[in-house]
């Protein structure tokens, strides 16, 4: 019988103490975000941060704009990472066989699927929840894609005694019906986004009564309920930095891991939507690479059907439809774009987090664009050989896995491979009954639609 999985570091690594914060090791400093006031005139830091004020709690806030490299995590948040943290690091030794790899040739993956919600999300979620508890917050506004972020947000609520209101975009709405349960039995509500119970989403209506909705569209209704209501703060599962800061977990173990594997990547990948696993694996690699320690390549893996990085404009532009949030500077479709409904929900976000856009545009992380099928054929490989079922999310990591695996074995080269599997699937049969029965499509971002003005 052949072993299928070594697994890293559960005994002997500690969980991290503190989250680590890439800006001050940037090449350059991050462009500031901008807004404006309706008469047209910028407005200044200091009348920004009072707007987001009514959205964050300061704690939140302070660690978006923080110059310090290590920001220590509260001792209640370790508390809770300790109850499926560290996430395992396992060598893919059956999929390295069923790929007929040489021993030169090795894959590792990062398994966040092993938190109460099934990915990488509660990293961020339970801080974000803690720090609103601290400030007496009752009530938390969000949106969700494909589910993951709403259900990790609804599993915090209930254990920090917050309530959570999720706008979930329409097409994944309808798509994962169990992933709207599960936020439920956490004690959540859920509606299919866009409403009618904002401006924001009566809006979207009127313009197009059939939308399937996108990110930038629950966003700004999500955005609404908080800006609207005293006691409710808003949380962001992606795209910011402080969300970016928490999620650094994953690649601090990672390195811990790797290095009693006795190994060290060439090659770190994970998925990109907004950005938060990818920072979360590979920013730590980034700061061990300036440390002379690693020559790892970043790789960045995104949907062709919303190919921000990759066919994205790098520009200012807002982070929600209907312009409620600050301008930042990322790779944007354009904050109207609406993609087509791919079963990778959290991957269908119109821009990117501006600290991941920086290190593309600076080229100190590269992006490459995937059809969904080939996504889904690399799961079921993988899933057949390591015998977990990916989310749809993570299978683009995989593709990109394999892809460099093969790569490397036609050109005769050693490579390992690092990559971060965000979670599992459980809750994507759907998606996988539609590519099993070859019904499922690919799409070219030229297929999603803009919103119209109706006629």
């Amino acid at each position: 019988m052949v072993s299928g999985k070594t697994r890293f570091g559960l005994d002997e690594v500690h969980i991290p103490e503190v989250w680590y914060n890439i800006i001050p090791d940037l090449k350059n400093p991050p462009a500031p975000p901008r807004a404006f006031a309706p008469d047209g005139t910028e407005l200044t830091p200091g009348q920004i941060g009072e707007r987001l004020a009514s959205l964050f709690p300061t704690e939140v806030l302070k660690q978006e704009m923080s110059g310090e490299r290590y920001i220590d995590i509260p001792g209640a948040v370790l508390d809770v990472y300790k109850t499926y943290r560290p996430s395992p690091l396992l060598r893919a030794r059956q999929l390295e066989r069923v790929l007929g790899l040489p021993a030169g040739i090795r894959i590792y993956y990062k398994y966040e699927g092993v938190s109460p919600a099934g990915s990488h999300k509660p990293n961020t979620a339970i801080p974000q929840a803690y720090y609103n508890k601290q400030e007496g917050i009752t009530k938390i506004s969000t949106e969700t894609g494909a589910g993951q972020w709403g259900s990790a947000l609804s599993i915090a609520g209930a254990l920090y005694g917050i309530d959570v209101e999720v706008f979930m975009v329409k097409v994944s709405y309808e798509q994962k019906p169990y992933r709207r349960i599960l936020m439920e039995t956490y004690g959540a509500s859920v509606h299919a986004s866009p409403t009618n119970l904002t401006d924001a989403g009566r809006h979207v209506l009127a313009m197009d009564p059939d939308s399937t909705g996108s990110l930038g569209i629950a966003i700004s209704e999500a955005v609404e309920v908080a800006a609207k209501n005293p006691d409710t703060h808003y949380a962001l599962g992606s795209v910011l930095n402080h969300v970016c800061l928490h999620q650094t977990i994953i690649g601090q173990e990672a390195i811990a891991q790797m290095e009693l594997a006795e190994d060290e990547p060439d090659v770190v990948v994970a998925c990109v939507g907004g950005g938060s696993n990818f920072a979360g694996i590979a920013f730590p690699y980034y700061q061990r690479k300036l440390e002379g320690k690693s020559n790892a390549r970043l790789v960045a893996v995104e949907p062709k059907a919303c190919p921000t990085l990759t066919a994205g404009e790098y520009r200012y532009d807002l982070g929600d439809e209907a312009g409620m949030t600050p301008q930042m500077l990322m790779y944007t479709l354009g904050h109207d774009f609406v993609p087509a409904g791919i079963h990778a929900g959290g991957l269908r976000y119109h821009g990117d987090s501006p600290l991941v856009s920086q290190l593309v545009h600076e080229g100190e992380a590269e992006a490459v664009a995937v059809d969904q099928t080939a996504c889904f054929a690399a799961a079921l490989q993988f899933a057949r050989a390591e015998g977990i079922l990916p989310a749809p999310e993570s299978s683009h990591a995989i593709l990109a896995a394999i892809d460099e695996a093969q790569a490397a074995h036609e050109a005769g080269e050693d490579r390992v491979i690092l990559f971060n599997l965000s979670g599992h699937g459980h809750f994507d049969l759907a998606a996988y009954a539609t590519y099993n029965a070859g019904e499922m499509q690919d799409y070219d971002h030229a297929a999603g639609a803009t919103l119209r003005e109706p006629e």
